[in-house]
């Protein structure tokens, strides 16, 4: 009798598993298609010599199989290592700016009265706007004739910098790329705060004030400990959004990447991160080197997203 129930149940759960099964065929297809797909095509050119007159869709005829070769003139490429520590200073900026910015606004918004939401629409409105069109904002107001920065530079006493222009100058085009990214992106991290902060019980709080707590040892004892979710969450997409950041990049600096900077005898573009080198190397067709230049990213990405879990996601 027992063995029968057994059976019975065992047939139970294989049918359900099928049905599961069944329900997942459709996501299972979309996903080759769409994604392992083109991914594994991707990689398939990473390890070929791939030229404007390549067939991308005879993959295992045309093109010239060159193995690791891409992989190793990339890493030999000064540029590409260039590209990397630019990319590592941007998300460092946008990153840290951000979080800043975006908790000092929920911090100062978490009680506002009422009629004071108009304050938080205001402020994540920006997060809505294609990145392209922001960058073009920013470009008028960076502009050194009549623009917006330059005009406030020259009232505050920088007047060469304001004559030459903040993006001409291959030491202030990053920061101010990045200070405008968070300033577009900062309504964003403000709306994950304050949902956060709403969900703090306030009798905590309320015992720290009893106990004598001052308002930085709340802050770095109480409420940043509970926002680490929040934290880890944009500190990963922040740098997976550093590693893709290219809109900014290509709109701010006209397609250039920056004016030119002399380092250790190299000439090299002050703005051209990663993604932007990734994109230059495809517009000048050489689709090997991008392709590979493309899994050297996800690799660095995999690996900073796990040392940002590790790090910010560790039990106190």
């Amino acid at each position: 009798m027992a063995a029968k129930a057994k059976h019975s149940v065992g047939r139970i759960t294989l049918r359900q598993d099928l049905a599961a099964g069944l329900y997942l065929i459709p996501f299972l297809i979309v996903f080759i298609i769409f994604i392992g797909y083109p991914v594994f095509h991707s990689f398939w050119i990473s390890l070929h010599r791939v030229t404007i007159y390549s067939d991308f869709y005879d993959i295992f005829g045309s093109m010239e199989m060159v193995g690791l070769d891409n992989y190793r003139r990339i890493t030999s490429d000064p540029i590409f290592w260039w590209s990397v520590v630019l990319t590592f200073a941007y998300a460092f900026m946008t990153i840290v700016g951000g979080m800043i910015l975006s908790l000092a606004l929920a911090l100062a918004l978490r009680k506002a009265k009422r009629g004071f939401g108009i304050l938080r629409a205001g402020f994540f409105l920006p997060n809505v706007f294609d990145i392209f069109v922001v960058g073009v904002i920013w470009l008028m107001l960076y502009n050194p004739n009549g623009g917006l920065v330059s005009m406030m530079l020259s009232l505050g006493g920088a007047t060469e910098a304001a004559q030459q222009g903040v993006l001409n100058n291959p030491w202030l085009t990053l920061p101010a790329i990045a200070f405008a990214m968070i300033l577009k992106n900062a309504g964003f991290g403000m709306i994950l705060f304050l949902v956060s902060l709403a969900n703090i019980n306030e009798s905590i709080f309320e015992a720290a004030q009893v106990d004598g707590a001052s308002p930085r040892q709340t802050l770095f004892r109480i409420t940043l400990p509970q926002l680490r979710p929040i934290i880890i969450f944009l500190a990963i997409t922040g740098t997976v959004g550093s590693l893709n950041a290219f809109g900014e990049i290509f709109a701010m600096t006209d397609a250039t990447g920056g004016s030119s900077v002399q380092v250790a005898g190299e000439t090299l573009q002050s703005a051209r991160i990663s993604a932007f080198h990734l994109f230059m190397r495809f517009n000048e067709s050489a689709y090997g080197e991008a392709a590979a230049i493309s899994f050297v990213l996800l690799g660095i990405a995999l690996i900073i997203s796990w040392i940002n879990f590790k790090i910010l996601g560790q039990s106190d």
